[in-house]
């Protein structure tokens, strides 16, 4: 198809959106991004939202794609594990992999975002405005009428192809699912469990109070407090908790005193170095987590859902911004396609990455269950030492579920599922059932872990699963 004339609108200037407008201004489109809030390049916009985010090797192969892991990787503090924080203060290191050079990345949201939308904009081809809402889409006509946050005006524009980045409240979505035109699917789940932002601040000689190279964790069954570095000696804290259920819950934390008791109880080693605690929790909102799935993401060949907007997931993976990233680096590869329209290469894209948006938003669930509780059970334990063993001697042949979902980017979320769920069964029933322990030769145990998890990755196929 040749694409030289042709006008693509992006809805969105969020991390799936700059990179996108990115690539496509790097292929030769000429490409308009409209963003509902200001430019963060030069205001601040945090408010409340995650403020920094894990970055694994899908987002880094995404990076690549582009031309600018160097200036990416700059932004980055390795996180080498969990450090795990029981009640009493004591601290366990849980690193993510057996192998060294295997480790996840704490970056700043806003600065990675801005960097993208800077290099986008070293391309002539592409324009990207600020407070300019999307109010709706008509996907027929393919235009978008959007709202200036400023001077109120509401003005439509048109376009060969729209495709919306605009996260996980899309203005696309939503007209798709009001109009009515064609069958659209769409589901959305929360968990009754909500989120807030808090921060350890840094010493006075911008320093960080606690081990800087891992992702904490205070895992308490049925909540949890998390905490990721930042570049200037703070962390990002964040706090699960439900909103109704159990002795401590976000609808009965009101007042100074109760939040301090509960941080007291269950988290006072952080609460010695959160002298801010109370203002954070008063002043940030509680955030809803949810997922969303829908389908088909595409319109004929006038629009397209990308990113949060056609698959938002909760943050348990730390997958969110990798598998958004994920999506540009898998619309490249139906451009590569040479297709003859945007409707051949919509579907060929949403055929081949709906079932890894949908697994990965699957395993981010599983992984909340995990983190707030089973990181801490004896046998989950063993599991991932038998795990960090195999993984440290045999390199090429053996990769955990987790390593396979954030170090494997060449294997799809779906592949990865599979075989990781598979190989966690294999090795908790084996333990279970006293058939291995990871005192064991670890070639043999490599054996029986492969021929246990062949053998229920058969009986799943045979059930259709």
């Amino acid at each position: 198809m040749s694409n030289k004339k042709q006008n693509i609108l992006i809805i969105g200037a969020g991390l799936c959106g700059s990179l996108l407008a990115l690539r496509l201004g790097q292929r030769g489109y000429n490409v308009t991004v409209f963003e509902m809030r200001p430019d963060l390049r030069t205001t601040d916009i945090s408010a409340g939202r995650s403020i920094n985010l894990a970055f694994s090797d899908r987002g880094i192969k995404a990076m690549k794609l582009v031309g600018i892991e160097d200036k990416v990787k700059e932004l980055c503090i390795p996180m080498n594990g969990r450090m795990l924080h029981d009640k009493d203060g004591n601290t366990f290191l849980s690193n993510y992999s057996g192998k060294d050079y295997e480790f996840i990345n704490s970056i700043s949201r806003g600065e990675l975002n801005g960097l993208l939308l800077t290099e986008a904009e070293k391309h002539d081809n592409v324009s990207i405005h600020f407070n300019k809402k999307c109010k709706s889409v008509d996907f027929e006509k393919t235009t978008a009428l959007f709202q200036d946050y400023i001077t109120k005006d509401e003005f439509v524009e048109d376009a060969d192809c729209i495709i919306a980045t605009d996260g996980a409240g899309s203005a696309l979505r939503k007209s798709y699912y009001l109009a009515k035109k064609f069958l659209f699917s769409f589901s959305q789940d929360y968990l009754s469990y909500g989120y807030k932002e808090l921060s350890f601040l840094p010493t006075k000689t911008g320093d960080y109070k606690t081990y800087k190279n891992a992702l904490h964790i205070w895992p308490r069954s049925s909540f949890m407090l998390i905490a990721l570095p930042n570049l200037d000696g703070s962390f990002t804290v964040t706090l699960f908790l439900s909103y109704d259920e159990g002795e401590y819950n976000f609808n009965n934390l009101t007042t100074p005193e109760l939040v301090t008791e509960f941080f007291q109880k269950e988290f006072p080693d952080a609460l010695e170095i959160m002298p801010n605690l109370v203002d954070d929790f008063f002043e940030n909102p509680t955030a809803a987590l949810g997922t969303v799935k829908c389908s088909p993401w595409h319109y004929k060949g006038n629009t397209l859902l990308m990113g949060d907007a056609a698959h938002a997931i909760v943050p348990f993976y730390g997958q969110g911004m990798n598998a958004s990233f994920e999506d540009v680096v898998e619309f490249d590869k139906a451009l590569d396609q040479h297709l003859d329209n945007w409707e051949q290469i919509f579907k060929a894209y949403e055929k081949n990455r709906k079932k890894d948006t949908d697994a990965i938003a699957d395993l981010a669930i599983d992984n909340f269950h995990e983190m707030k509780g089973h990181v801490v059970n004896p046998i989950f334990q063993e599991k991932r030492k038998i795990e960090m063993a195999l993984e440290k001697e045999f390199p090429k042949e053996y990769s955990s579920k987790y390593s396979l979902v954030t170090f494997n980017e060449n294997v799809g979320y779906r592949q990865a599922m599979l075989t990781g769920r598979a190989q966690d069964k294999a090795i908790l029933n084996m333990l279970t059932d006293g058939i291995i322990s990871s005192q064991d030769d670890l070639k043999s145990l490599l054996e029986k872990v492969k021929v246990e998890t062949e053998a229920i990755l058969e009986d799943d196929r045979i059930a259709g699963l």
